[in-house]
């Protein structure tokens, strides 16, 4: 009997293939991602292990191809390089994959920096000392160091 509950409970290489691919076919995942994510659900790491590398050399998952997709959609939201950054580096990217997709996206920070500042605060700009300081807190949040929004608190 407990024969027969260890092969209702052995794990399928093809679960968690399938699992994998239902996870990249939503977003794209970072490797680090994927595997923190299937093994929560599955636990064997080295059939986890062998099933991501068979993805990655599938190029069904590719640490490049999230990095582009993040960036791109971290700056739609009017993130800046440091808080992007941080959080690449959280989903496991390597400083030299931030920065290849980062020199290949080229976003114009001021431009966006500027965009983000009057998009929170129109064009206005303060007048008073603790707005000054509310508004900067707010664009270091957003990962803005001061030299991409300094001009539109000082303006």
């Amino acid at each position: 009997m407990t024969e027969d509950l260890e092969q209702l409970t052995a794990i399928n290489p093809a679960d968690i293939r399938f699992a994998a691919m239902d996870l990249l076919s939503r977003r794209e995942h970072s490797l680090r991602e994927l595997r923190q994510k299937l093994t929560r659900r599955f636990g064997d790491e080295d059939l986890i292990e062998h099933e991501l590398q068979r993805l990655v050399d599938e190029n069904l998952q590719s640490d490049k191809r999230f990095a582009e997709s993040f960036l791109r959609q971290r700056i739609s939201r009017g993130h800046g390089p440091v808080r992007i950054r941080q959080e690449m580096r959280q989903r496991g990217m390597s400083d030299s994959q931030i920065d290849a997709a980062l020199q290949e996206e080229d976003p114009n920070w001021y431009d966006l920096a500027q965009e983000t500042y009057r998009r929170k605060y129109g064009e206005l700009s303060p007048e008073d000392i603790r707005e000054k300081a509310k508004r900067s807190r707010f664009m270091q949040y957003r990962g803005f160091g001061l030299e991409y929004f300094r001009e539109c608190i000082q303006s």
